[in-house]
């Protein structure tokens, strides 16, 4: 028997909030794990692996889902009052991808080692490069008036699909890094693949909610 069309967006609805939740709670579970993995401060290379996993597993990560419909942490409180949070969310992003940057380019010069020789270091570089340009593109939607020539629902949807491009450079330079030697030695078998599954889950969850606020609806305007 065929569910009818509402009953069909209930379950889309619930399956969609289910997810968002597991988002929340994975978002912050891969830099705790990472955190325990790395000892920050047994030396100066731990401090790398969390500050990435920070930057881009949980604070980007909550940046986007607070304009979550189902699952946003600040549901209750006004469209001004999300996008001062998302902009606090990404600078504290931005800050923690460049000093984990810096902390790795300085621990291999230490150590007499080429940087940015693997995929893991030069996807890391274009990311934190993409998130300091996307960052300083969204200066356009808190000032509009300084981009004349830009409607602001054209600006909300380049910033928007600009920033689903970050976040899955993110997700692709974490998961290149958990093939590092130093990852796959210190983190093995199931607990390897429940780690790799933790950015994809997010990347699938934030795709989803951008392309439903953006992309599906500028499709369906005639």
């Amino acid at each position: 028997m065929a569910l009818s069309a509402e009953a069909e967006s209930g379950i889309y609805r619930s399956l969609r909030a289910a997810s968002g939740a597991a988002a929340h709670l994975v978002s912050l579970a891969l830099p705790v794990s990472v955190a325990v993995v790395a000892r920050p401060g047994s030396s100066l290379f731990s401090w790398h692996p969390l500050l990435m996993s920070l930057a881009f597993s949980f604070l980007m990560t909550e940046a986007l889902l607070v304009f979550s419909p189902e699952t946003s942490l600040l549901r209750s409180f006004s469209r001004k009052v999300k996008v001062r949070f998302h902009w606090a969310l990404q600078l504290l992003c931005l800050l923690c991808a460049l000093l984990g940057l810096g902390i790795i380019s300085y621990n291999k010069y230490l150590n007499g080692k080429s940087h940015f020789v693997t995929w893991h270091g030069l996807t890391g570089l274009l990311t934190v490069l993409y998130a300091s340009m996307q960052c300083m593109g969204g200066l356009a939607l808190l000032y509009p008036k300084l981009m004349k020539n830009w409607t602001l629902a054209k600006l909300k949807l380049y910033h928007a699909t600009s920033g689903l491009v970050c976040y899955l450079l993110g997700c692709a330079s974490l998961m290149l890094g958990m093939c590092s030697l130093w990852f796959t030695t210190l983190v093995t078998g199931v607990f390897w693949y429940l780690a790799v599954l933790c950015p994809i889950l997010t990347s699938l969850v934030i795709m989803n909610q951008v392309s439903n606020a953006y992309l599906y609806r500028k499709r369906m305007k005639p």
